[in-house]
Protein backbone atom coordinates (compact mmCIF):
# COMPACT_ATOMS: atom_id res chain seq x y z
CA UNK A 1 0.00 0.00 0.00
CA UNK A 2 0.92 3.65 -0.39
CA UNK A 3 0.41 6.68 1.82
CA UNK A 4 -0.23 10.13 0.42
CA UNK A 5 1.77 11.90 3.10
CA UNK A 6 0.64 15.42 2.17
CA UNK A 7 -2.65 16.38 0.55
CA UNK A 8 -5.23 19.12 0.94
CA UNK A 9 -8.48 17.18 0.83
CA UNK A 10 -10.53 20.24 1.69
CA UNK A 11 -9.24 22.01 -1.43
CA UNK A 12 -9.46 19.33 -4.10
CA UNK A 13 -10.95 20.02 -7.50
CA UNK A 14 -13.47 17.18 -7.59
CA UNK A 15 -14.79 17.72 -11.11
CA UNK A 16 -13.29 14.42 -12.27
CA UNK A 17 -15.32 12.66 -9.54
CA UNK A 18 -18.63 14.49 -9.98
CA UNK A 19 -17.91 16.68 -6.97
CA UNK A 20 -17.61 13.73 -4.61
CA UNK A 21 -14.72 13.47 -2.15
CA UNK A 22 -15.92 9.96 -1.33
CA UNK A 23 -15.39 9.03 -4.97
CA UNK A 24 -11.98 10.69 -5.12
CA UNK A 25 -10.77 8.78 -2.08
CA UNK A 26 -12.27 5.55 -3.40
CA UNK A 27 -10.36 6.04 -6.67
CA UNK A 28 -7.15 6.45 -4.70
CA UNK A 29 -7.83 3.38 -2.61
CA UNK A 30 -8.42 1.35 -5.76
CA UNK A 31 -4.90 2.32 -6.84
CA UNK A 32 -3.39 1.10 -3.57
CA UNK A 33 -3.41 4.28 -1.52
CA UNK A 34 -4.27 3.17 1.99
CA UNK A 35 -3.86 6.35 4.02
CA UNK A 36 -3.95 10.12 3.64
CA UNK A 37 -2.50 12.96 5.70
CA UNK A 38 -4.70 16.03 5.23
CA UNK A 39 -2.71 19.18 5.89
CA UNK A 40 -3.77 22.26 7.79
CA UNK A 41 -2.65 25.63 6.47
CA UNK A 42 -4.51 28.20 8.58
CA UNK A 43 -6.68 28.78 11.61
CA UNK A 44 -9.61 28.97 9.21
CA UNK A 45 -9.24 25.43 7.86
CA UNK A 46 -8.26 23.68 11.10
CA UNK A 47 -11.87 22.67 11.75
CA UNK A 48 -12.22 21.39 8.18
CA UNK A 49 -9.20 19.08 8.26
CA UNK A 50 -10.16 17.73 11.69
CA UNK A 51 -13.68 17.03 10.45
CA UNK A 52 -12.31 15.10 7.47
CA UNK A 53 -10.04 13.06 9.72
CA UNK A 54 -13.02 12.29 11.95
CA UNK A 55 -15.12 11.31 8.94
CA UNK A 56 -12.71 8.84 7.29
CA UNK A 57 -10.87 6.02 9.05
CA UNK A 58 -7.92 6.28 6.66
CA UNK A 59 -7.42 10.05 7.00
CA UNK A 60 -5.37 11.80 9.68
CA UNK A 61 -4.53 15.49 9.71
CA UNK A 62 -2.12 18.18 10.77
CA UNK A 63 -2.88 21.66 12.06
CA UNK A 64 -0.80 24.77 11.57
CA UNK A 65 -0.37 28.02 9.69
CA UNK A 66 1.41 28.06 6.33
CA UNK A 67 4.02 30.83 6.07
CA UNK A 68 2.00 32.53 3.33
CA UNK A 69 -1.10 32.42 5.54
CA UNK A 70 0.45 34.16 8.53
CA UNK A 71 -1.52 37.32 9.15
CA UNK A 72 0.44 40.60 9.01
CA UNK A 73 1.28 41.86 12.47
CA UNK A 74 0.74 38.63 14.39
CA UNK A 75 1.96 35.06 14.54
CA UNK A 76 -0.60 32.43 15.53
CA UNK A 77 -1.07 32.03 19.28
CA UNK A 78 0.77 29.16 20.94
CA UNK A 79 -2.21 28.41 23.19
CA UNK A 80 -4.43 28.07 20.12
CA UNK A 81 -2.02 25.70 18.42
CA UNK A 82 -1.51 23.52 21.50
CA UNK A 83 -5.28 23.28 21.95
CA UNK A 84 -5.74 22.22 18.32
CA UNK A 85 -3.01 19.61 18.68
CA UNK A 86 -4.97 17.88 21.45
CA UNK A 87 -7.41 16.49 18.89
CA UNK A 88 -6.76 12.71 18.57
CA UNK A 89 -6.59 12.73 14.75
CA UNK A 90 -4.09 15.62 14.62
CA UNK A 91 -0.85 13.68 14.23
CA UNK A 92 1.48 16.47 13.06
CA UNK A 93 2.15 20.20 13.23
CA UNK A 94 2.00 22.40 10.15
CA UNK A 95 2.45 22.98 7.50
CA UNK A 96 4.76 25.68 8.71
CA UNK A 97 8.10 27.06 7.59
CA UNK A 98 9.45 29.90 5.50
CA UNK A 99 8.64 31.13 1.99
CA UNK A 100 10.67 34.12 0.84
CA UNK A 101 9.95 33.41 -2.83
CA UNK A 102 6.57 35.13 -2.67
CA UNK A 103 6.86 37.25 0.47
CA UNK A 104 10.48 38.17 1.26
CA UNK A 105 9.24 41.26 3.07
CA UNK A 106 7.44 39.00 5.60
CA UNK A 107 10.59 37.17 6.71
CA UNK A 108 10.47 38.26 10.35
CA UNK A 109 6.75 37.50 10.64
CA UNK A 110 7.22 34.07 9.10
CA UNK A 111 10.18 33.32 11.37
CA UNK A 112 8.11 34.18 14.45
CA UNK A 113 5.36 31.83 13.32
CA UNK A 114 7.83 29.07 12.47
CA UNK A 115 9.47 29.36 15.88
CA UNK A 116 6.07 29.08 17.52
CA UNK A 117 5.29 25.86 15.64
CA UNK A 118 8.69 24.46 16.57
CA UNK A 119 8.02 25.35 20.21
CA UNK A 120 4.75 23.42 19.99
CA UNK A 121 6.70 20.47 18.60
CA UNK A 122 9.11 20.64 21.52
CA UNK A 123 6.20 20.60 23.97
CA UNK A 124 4.09 17.91 22.32
CA UNK A 125 6.65 15.69 20.58
CA UNK A 126 4.54 15.73 17.40
CA UNK A 127 6.50 15.94 14.12
CA UNK A 128 6.58 19.10 12.03
CA UNK A 129 5.61 19.39 8.36
CA UNK A 130 7.97 22.00 6.91
CA UNK A 131 7.45 24.14 3.82
CA UNK A 132 10.57 25.97 2.61
CA UNK A 133 11.12 28.02 -0.51
CA UNK A 134 13.79 30.63 -1.11
CA UNK A 135 14.77 30.46 2.55
CA UNK A 136 17.31 27.66 2.80
CA UNK A 137 19.74 29.18 5.33
CA UNK A 138 17.08 30.50 7.69
CA UNK A 139 15.05 27.28 7.55
CA UNK A 140 18.05 25.18 8.53
CA UNK A 141 19.12 27.67 11.19
CA UNK A 142 15.74 27.54 12.91
CA UNK A 143 15.60 23.74 12.69
CA UNK A 144 19.04 23.49 14.26
CA UNK A 145 18.01 25.94 16.95
CA UNK A 146 14.92 23.86 17.78
CA UNK A 147 16.79 20.52 17.93
CA UNK A 148 13.54 18.55 17.79
CA UNK A 149 13.62 15.01 19.18
CA UNK A 150 11.00 13.72 16.70
CA UNK A 151 11.97 16.11 13.87
CA UNK A 152 9.54 15.95 10.95
CA UNK A 153 9.55 16.19 7.18
CA UNK A 154 10.59 18.70 4.54
CA UNK A 155 7.59 18.30 2.29
CA UNK A 156 7.45 18.77 -1.48
CA UNK A 157 11.22 19.02 -1.46
CA UNK A 158 12.71 21.07 -4.30
CA UNK A 159 16.14 22.05 -2.95
CA UNK A 160 19.56 20.55 -3.67
CA UNK A 161 21.40 17.64 -2.09
CA UNK A 162 23.35 19.88 0.31
CA UNK A 163 20.11 21.02 1.94
CA UNK A 164 18.67 17.52 1.90
CA UNK A 165 21.80 16.18 3.60
CA UNK A 166 21.66 18.94 6.23
CA UNK A 167 18.01 18.15 6.96
CA UNK A 168 18.69 14.42 7.10
CA UNK A 169 21.51 15.08 9.56
CA UNK A 170 18.97 16.84 11.79
CA UNK A 171 16.73 13.77 11.73
CA UNK A 172 14.25 15.01 9.14
CA UNK A 173 12.61 13.00 6.39
CA UNK A 174 12.38 14.13 2.76
CA UNK A 175 9.05 13.98 0.90
CA UNK A 176 8.89 14.12 -2.88
CA UNK A 177 5.94 15.16 -5.01
CA UNK A 178 5.04 15.13 -8.69
CA UNK A 179 7.68 17.81 -9.31
CA UNK A 180 10.27 15.03 -9.47
CA UNK A 181 8.62 13.84 -12.70
CA UNK A 182 8.88 17.23 -14.43
CA UNK A 183 11.18 17.49 -17.41
CA UNK A 184 13.37 20.21 -15.89
CA UNK A 185 13.80 18.52 -12.48
CA UNK A 186 17.18 16.84 -13.06
CA UNK A 187 18.70 18.29 -9.88
CA UNK A 188 15.77 17.04 -7.83
CA UNK A 189 16.05 13.59 -9.38
CA UNK A 190 19.68 13.55 -8.27
CA UNK A 191 18.48 14.18 -4.72
CA UNK A 192 15.83 11.48 -5.06
CA UNK A 193 18.48 8.89 -5.92
CA UNK A 194 20.51 9.73 -2.81
CA UNK A 195 17.96 9.98 -0.01
CA UNK A 196 18.29 6.91 2.23
CA UNK A 197 15.46 4.46 1.69
CA UNK A 198 14.31 4.72 5.31
CA UNK A 199 13.95 8.52 5.23
CA UNK A 200 11.84 9.01 2.11
CA UNK A 201 8.13 9.81 1.80
CA UNK A 202 5.85 10.40 -1.19
CA UNK A 203 3.02 12.89 -1.56
CA UNK A 204 0.76 14.62 -4.04
CA UNK A 205 0.36 18.05 -2.40
CA UNK A 206 -2.97 17.84 -4.23
CA UNK A 207 -4.70 19.80 -5.65
CA UNK A 208 -1.36 21.28 -6.72
CA UNK A 209 1.59 19.97 -8.77
CA UNK A 210 0.10 17.01 -10.62
CA UNK A 211 2.79 14.62 -11.90
CA UNK A 212 3.45 13.73 -15.50
CA UNK A 213 1.27 12.78 -17.43
CA UNK A 214 -1.30 14.94 -15.61
CA UNK A 215 0.79 18.09 -15.28
CA UNK A 216 -1.35 21.19 -15.68
CA UNK A 217 -4.48 19.42 -14.49
CA UNK A 218 -5.89 19.38 -10.93
CA UNK A 219 -3.90 16.97 -8.80
CA UNK A 220 -5.66 14.17 -6.91
CA UNK A 221 -4.53 11.75 -4.18
CA UNK A 222 -4.79 8.83 -6.62
CA UNK A 223 -1.82 10.28 -8.54
CA UNK A 224 0.58 9.52 -5.70
CA UNK A 225 0.82 6.18 -7.49
CA UNK A 226 2.52 7.90 -10.46
CA UNK A 227 4.98 9.61 -8.13
CA UNK A 228 5.82 6.34 -6.38
CA UNK A 229 6.18 4.35 -9.60
CA UNK A 230 8.48 7.02 -11.06
CA UNK A 231 10.67 7.12 -7.95
CA UNK A 232 10.89 3.34 -7.71
CA UNK A 233 12.08 3.19 -11.32
CA UNK A 234 14.50 6.08 -10.76
CA UNK A 235 16.02 4.38 -7.71
CA UNK A 236 16.16 0.95 -9.33
CA UNK A 237 13.72 -0.58 -6.87
CA UNK A 238 10.58 -2.61 -7.33
CA UNK A 239 7.37 -0.66 -6.93
CA UNK A 240 6.17 -3.07 -4.24
CA UNK A 241 9.32 -2.68 -2.16
CA UNK A 242 9.24 1.09 -2.56
CA UNK A 243 5.60 1.32 -1.49
CA UNK A 244 6.21 -0.90 1.52
CA UNK A 245 9.27 1.10 2.58
CA UNK A 246 7.70 4.54 2.27
CA UNK A 247 4.62 3.38 4.15
CA UNK A 248 6.82 2.04 6.94
CA UNK A 249 8.65 5.38 6.98
CA UNK A 250 5.36 7.26 7.33
CA UNK A 251 4.26 5.08 10.24
CA UNK A 252 7.61 5.61 11.96
CA UNK A 253 7.54 9.39 11.54
CA UNK A 254 3.84 9.77 12.42
CA UNK A 255 3.31 7.11 15.10
CA UNK A 256 -0.11 8.50 16.05
CA UNK A 257 -1.47 7.99 12.52
CA UNK A 258 -3.89 5.09 12.33
CA UNK A 259 -2.39 3.37 9.32
CA UNK A 260 -3.59 -0.14 8.64
CA UNK A 261 -0.99 -2.70 7.68
CA UNK A 262 -2.85 -3.52 4.47
CA UNK A 263 -5.92 -2.41 2.52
Amino acid sequence: MLVDSHCHLDRLDLAAHDGSLDAALAAARQRGVGHFLCIGVSADNAADVKALADRYDDVDCSVGVHPLDVQPGAAPALDWLLDELNHPRVVAIGETGLDYHYEPEAAQLQQASFRLHLQAAQQTGKPVVVHTRGARADTLALLREAALPNAGVLHCFTEDWDMAKAALDLGFYISLSGIVTFRNADALRDVARQVPADRLLVETDSPYLAPIPYRGKPNLPQYVREVAEFLAMLRGESYEAFAEQTTANFKRLFPLARVKSAI
